[in-house]
């Protein structure tokens, strides 16, 4: 009973007086009595044991009152009484050399962790640097010796038995150790001060690096985005097919190398930032305010004027390849049809100027004569031509051609040649009809002959113009209608051949009349400058044509087979991969939004959705393929799905982005559960509140949707001038930046702070107090006694002198520096 009232301090009831077994009993069980009303439970122990001497009872006992009253009120980083006291032991010898605190029996055999102890705290009693792990024993008795002379502590241990023992008793080391602790209690004090404001410039300084990264990630993906943002909507080319093409291989780069790491770069910055406004938050700091043009709705605002400008600039620009290749194949068309005409027209002036037919006998003037009529009436199939020609130069100047000069001075060069043509055949014409009343003889054959061979001979020329003509065909429907004309032009090669045996037959006629009656030139046709030989030559060109007709439509019929199996490969893949993208977002969605367990399985959730959406990635990637060789087959549609690669871009990077945010958001949730101590059904209780009000599913509550909210969870929000000025107060509170409306992770933060206290400047003031030892002023040499190097420095930098009269010249005031970490 006295051991008791020494330890508590306190007083017990009057022993019994007598030596008798039951006066004994009676006075245990005062003790016990007065044990069990602080709270200590005793279990198996009786006074009848106590009084018999049962040693393992009375130790048992011994131990628990010493526990009680010596150890249990040791209270470090709340940790029970004994882990708190390891973890003291621990910080004070962790600067000292062969010193490894883990327990409380073999980490004290050697003696130097109860020497570095009294030297921590009293570095003028012992020199630590002379002493040595070989000599335990030495070391033991010295530690001893000076608890005992200098710190009022009993000599409690027997350095001899701590040597011998494999184990020394771990209690004993306890108890011994306890004792330490409460005579360095004072400076016990100092150091919890120390931690307190440790923490509070930790949080600190960790939340300036994270503005500064965020200011950096703003700024480099601003600049991308401003630099890359005038090339997409910049829609100009050098007019050339190869200029093209290269225009399309760099955006063909940009959308495979250059963007794709800016996706991460930009869900990176939303995740520092939503990072770093919740420690504000925790930490009870401002909000971040970034720089002007580097908040986050800046950047999602360029970021959209990208996407804005990227969307059409990959319609355009194949439209623009279409419209170059065309441009192409009509300057190929006129070239080929100019080449005709100047073929056909080439030595007509020479012709149409002669005189001949005015030394012409009275048949070779009426042969002169028809001969001109027949020329006349190719004249006249000619001028389709001239005027196909000059349509075609039209259109290539309206449409922009890049060599449009060259093309309107050949074009200049035929018209300026035809009219004078038109102008020869007049005068020739005239001419011919002045000696026409002499000349009458007329050679029945030549004119038969020359009235077939000039259609036959037109028909030859459109059918072989015809039949080297190019096709543009954009699916096998169009290329098949294609294959049926020439088919049926097939069809009237019988009768042409009919045509042709007739027309040699009138020659072969003709040979054997001049033969006959020896006629001079008779063999010359004045009718016609077409001959067997060239409409023979012609004919056989044309059967060697329409083979090679038959082969190009085949390989044009293939090539357009190959391009309807582009286009269903593409949709049978983008069929798959819209669904599944879909599906993903909608499970992620639910995730968010939905109530668990824990937050700790809807993460894993949501990680292995990550998982599984970056292993899925090569089905992104492959239709990036088949996308390509659309692109280079020039398939601008596809009937068989409806999604676009635009599309699938566009639904994937928002599933990314989804699934970072939300992996974001339950992370925030989970720091602010830990911090503030929050419980799975209060979580679940206050998503639940949450959900219900927000009917949209939109993740965030209208200010009207959050009041209402409030009010179902017991808040009292009244319905005058003073209740609507309190929840304007609390609005600004959870949404600092005013957008509008209120996210989950600043409703939680709300309910939290309103369920628990948080850390104040007063509170920081109060532990600056202490490591100032009660003056208004700190100075730098207090600082760096007490707190880490890196933190004492800042707060040096950081702090405003002291100017009150009787402070010392390096005195700083920590009063108002504590102010500024909680300003708002």
């Amino acid at each position: 009973m006295l051991l008791l009232e020494v330890l508590s301090g306190e007083q017990l009831p009057k022993p019994d007086r007598g030596k008798m077994r039951f006066h004994k009993i009676a006075n245990v069980n005062k003790a016990l009595d007065f044990i069990a009303s602080k709270g200590v439970r005793l279990v198996s122990i009786g006074a009848e044991e106590i009084v018999d001497g049962n040693v393992k009872m009375t130790l048992g006992m011994i131990w628990t009152i010493i526990l009680r009253f010596a150890i249990q009120d040791i209270s470090v980083d709340e940790m029970t009484a004994k882990d708190g006291l390891l973890l003291w032991c621990q910080r004070k010898t962790a600067p000292y050399k062969n010193v490894n605190v883990q327990n409380f029996h073999t980490n004290w055999k050697d003696g130097l962790a109860f020497c570095a102890l009294i030297h921590r705290h009293r570095p003028d009693l012992l020199d630590y640097s002379k002493l040595s792990k070989a000599n335990p024993l030495a070391n033991l008795n010295l530690a001893f010796d000076i608890a005992e002379k200098y710190l009022d502590i009993p000599r409690m241990l027997d350095a001899e038995d701590m040597v011998d023992m494999v184990r020394p008793d771990e209690h004993s080391i306890m108890t011994y150790v306890s004792c330490f602790y409460h005579a360095f209690q004072g400076q016990n004090q100092a150091e919890s001060a120390a931690n307190r404001v440790s923490k509070a410039l930790a949080g600190r300084q960790g939340n300036d690096d994270l503005e500064n990264e965020y200011d950096r990630l703003a700024s480099d993906l601003l600049g991308w985005i401003q630099r890359t943002t005038p090339w997409l909507e910049n829609r100009v080319t050098d007019n050339t097919l190869p200029g093209a093409r290269k225009k399309l291989d760099e955006f063909r780069t940009y959308r495979t190398q250059h963007k794709p790491p800016r996706v991460g770069q930009k869900g990176q910055l939303e995740t520092a930032f939503n990072t770093l406004q919740t420690k504000l938050r925790l930490n009870n700091r401002p909000p971040y305010m970034p720089k002007e043009g580097r908040m986050v709705s800046d950047i999602a605002n360029a970021w959209k004027n990208l996407d804005n400008a990227e969307r059409g600039f990959e319609d355009w620009l194949l439209s623009e390849m279409m419209r170059l290749e065309r441009l192409d194949r009509l300057a190929q068309k006129f070239k080929r049809k100019a080449d005709i005409h100047e073929e056909w027209s080439k030595g007509k002036d020479e012709l149409l100027s002669r005189n001949d037919y005015r030394n012409a006998t009275l048949s070779e003037v009426k042969a002169l004569k028809r001969k001109h009529g027949a020329f006349e009436s190719d004249l006249a199939v000619h001028q389709e031509r001239v005027e196909q020609l000059a349509a075609i130069a039209e259109e290539l100047n309206k449409l922009g051609y890049h060599d449009s000069p060259a093309i309107n001075s050949r074009c200049q060069r035929i018209c300026s040649s035809w009219d004078r043509l038109g102008v020869l055949t007049t005068q020739r014409r005239q001419g011919i009809d002045e000696v026409e009343k002499i000349l009458e003889r007329v050679d029945t054959l030549h004119l038969d002959f020359a009235k077939r061979v000039t259609p036959f001979n037109n028909w030859l020329d459109g059918a072989r113009e015809d039949l080297v003509d190019m096709f543009i065909v954009h699916s096998i429907e169009a290329t098949q209608g294609l294959i049926n004309d020439h088919e049926q032009f097939k069809s009237t090669l019988i009768e042409a051949d009919k045509e042709y045996r007739l027309l040699v037959g009138i020659f072969q006629e003709v040979q054997r009349f001049a033969q006959q009656h020896n006629i001079p030139g008779a063999l010359e046709n004045p009718y016609s400058s077409s001959s067997a030989q060239e409409i023979t030559n012609k004919w056989n060109e044309v059967r060697q044509l329409v083979p090679r007709r038959d082969q190009a439509l085949q390989q044009e019929m293939m090539r357009q087979q190959q391009n309807e199996r582009i286009r269903r490969t593409f949709a049978e893949k983008a069929n798959v991969v819209g669904p599944w993208i879909e599906k993903q977002l909608d499970i992620v969605s639910s995730i968010g939004m939905g109530v668990h367990k824990s937050l700790e399985e809807a993460l894993k959730k949501l990680i292995a959705c990550r998982t599984a959406v970056e292993a899925f990635r090569p089905h992104i990637d492959e239709l990036e393929q088949y996308r390509q060789a659309e692109q280079e087959a020039i398939i601008l549609e596809n009937k068989y799905t409806k999604y676009s690669m635009e599309t699938l871009r566009v639904g994937w990077e928002q599933l990314l982005t989804s699934i970072n945010r939300n992996i974001n958001e339950v992370e925030n949730q989970i720091l602010t559960r830990d911090s503030k101590g929050i419980t799975s059904e209060q979580l679940n209780e206050f998503r639940l509140s949450f959900n219900h009000f927000d009917k949209n599913r939109s993740g965030r509550l209208t200010p009207e949707e959050f009041k209402a909210c409030l009010l179902s969870l017991g808040h009292n929000v009244r319905n005058d001038k003073q209740g609507e000025s309190q929840f304007l107060k609390i609005m600004s509170s959870v949404d600092p930046n005013m957008s509008g409306y209120v996210k989950f992770d600043s409703f939680l933060d709300y309910l939290t702070r309103q369920a628990a206290g948080t850390d104040s400047a007063d509170s920081l003031i109060e532990s600056f107090r202490v490591l100032a030892q009660d003056r208004p002023f700190i100075t730098p040499e207090d600082l760096r006694r007490e707190l880490p190097p890196d933190q004492a420095e800042y707060c040096i930098r950081k702090m405003q002198p002291y100017r009150l009269p009787g402070a010392p010249p390096n005195a700083l005031d920590y009063a108002s520096f504590a102010g500024t970490l909680y300003q708002f």
